[in-house]
């Protein structure tokens, strides 16, 4: 397919903040972020979505050509199939698959009914026009054919990996407990409400993609409330981010709303500029873009169990009743704001940090180096903003820091996030989607 029907098809679905999506893969990235976020779907379930999707377009793709391990569709290699027709068709089942869950109940994270119809009507519409482009014959319908039976395989795989089930929670009333969070006034973002009840506290129960356990690589937890690194925690955050702070930099605020969208997003068009850069093949880039979401999204499933097992309160929540943490060394400003919205789930893990923790992971060590230039652009809900990096882990480092400016993340949250998300990056590379001539994988024993 020639390189301007598919940023076509990229442009159809609206996002704001494109870029030049001049290969199939890339471009069903682009489609499937627009139709998650048309969906009404949180980052959390974004990530899962993700992972869905680029499975299926890299287990359709290595079954025409076997290069790397296929993650769980089995079938016959399929030689003569259209490569065009194969990925389309992976993507597009794979996200109405995973998008359109079902029947209420659900969590109201997936989105509502009448969102998740517009989402497949976008997907449906980006599929025709892919299929409209490609020459009938027995090499589309083998490659629909091949490309339908690799989404079946994985979403037959996460049919049961209990996404959807609703789990109780209320939060707790003791200092240090989480509770229900104050949005700055006025709301920054924009947002139909503040207080709101703690999101998919049931979601470390969702079986991960590649890990073995949830609780494979969850960390010590915060620090006491009556200790040093709390107070040094407590006062770093309530001084810089602060909504009106006096020593917050103009840069550390456009940090701050430069990586306020959501990681899934973000991290994904980081892989795409850099394997455009580095003119990755079909199967590099699908490689890379599956196994960079396959850490995201373990990387929200450990996080989430790290989160509601230790249940910790957010700054504001923490800054508003300083009085009563034990601490002489933190003093209570029931009146702090923070910059940014604080999202409505515990403090200890930062989730920002472990999927940047994950995701420069993989990419330090699918490309053997870390030190690999690039610039990107923001998406919602601040798009358009541009920001350059020497590093992989420069960008992860900005992004965890980028918390804490924005007044919604203790520093030990980044910190260990980071940490986290190292160790789940280091394992996806490791344990899935090897190449099949194993003498070509440096990594594999490091």
């Amino acid at each position: 397919m020639n390189h301007s029907k598919l940023i076509a098809i990229a442009l159809l679905v609206g996002s704001s903040t494109m870029y030049a999506a001049v290969d199939a893969v890339s471009t069903w990235n682009t489609v499937a972020v627009q139709a998650t976020l048309t969906a009404g779907e949180n980052a959390v379930v974004q990530s899962r979505t993700l992972a869905i999707a680029h499975v299926a377009i890299h287990d359709a793709l290595n079954s025409i050509d076997s290069r790397y391990e296929r993650y769980a569709f089995k079938g016959d290699v399929q030689t003569g199939a259209s490569v065009d027709a194969a990925i389309a068709a992976a993507a597009r089942d794979a996200l109405v698959g995973a998008i359109a869950v079902g029947p209420l109940p659900f969590p109201p994270q997936f989105g509502t009914p009448a969102q998740q119809a517009l989402a497949v009507a976008q997907v449906n519409t980006a599929y025709a026009m892919v299929l409209a482009a490609i020459p009938d014959g027995t090499a589309k319908t083998a490659g629909i054919t091949l490309g339908q039976a690799a989404a079946a395989a994985i979403l037959a795989l996460r049919s049961t990996d209990h996404a959807t089930a609703l789990v109780p929670y209320t939060p707790g009333t003791e200092p240090g407990d989480w509770q229900p969070t104050p949005n700055p006034v006025p709301f920054d973002p924009p947002a139909p409400a503040d207080l709101l009840p703690a999101v998919l506290p049931g979601w470390g129960h969702v079986v991960p993609f590649v890990l073995r356990r949830s609780t494979q690589f969850e960390p010590d937890g915060p620090p006491r409330l009556s200790g040093k690194r709390y107070a040094r925690d407590y006062n770093e955050v309530k001084e810089i981010g602060e909504k009106n702070s006096a020593i917050r930099t103009a840069e550390q605020t456009s940090i701050a709303r430069f990586w306020y969208e959501n990681s899934p997003s973000m991290w994904s068009r980081i892989a795409i500029v850099v394997s455009q850069s580095k003119s990755l093949n079909l199967w590099d880039t699908a490689r890379l873009l599956a196994l960079v979401n396959l850490a995201m999204a373990d990387g929200y499933i450990v996080g989430w169990e790290t989160k509601y097992d230790f249940n910790f309160w957010r700054p504001v929540t923490a800054i508003h009743a300083g009085d009563t943490d034990g601490n002489d060394a933190t003093i209570a400003d029931p009146n702090w704001s923070s910059l940014l919205n604080t999202p409505a789930h515990p403090d200890y893990i930062s989730g920002h940090s472990v999927l940047g923790g994950a995701s420069a992971e993989v990419l330090r060590r699918f490309f053997r180096s870390d030190d690999i230039p690039f610039t990107t652009k923001s998406g919602v809900p601040f798009a358009g903003l541009t920001r350059s990096y020497t590093s992989f882990s420069q960008a992860a480092a900005e992004n965890s820091d980028s918390r804490v400016y924005a007044g919604i993340h203790f520093r030990s949250a980044v910190e260990d996030g980071i940490k986290q998300g190292e160790k789940i990056g280091h394992f996806v590379l490791k344990h899935a989607l090897q190449p099949l001539n194993r003498e070509d994988d440096e990594d594999r024993d490091r």
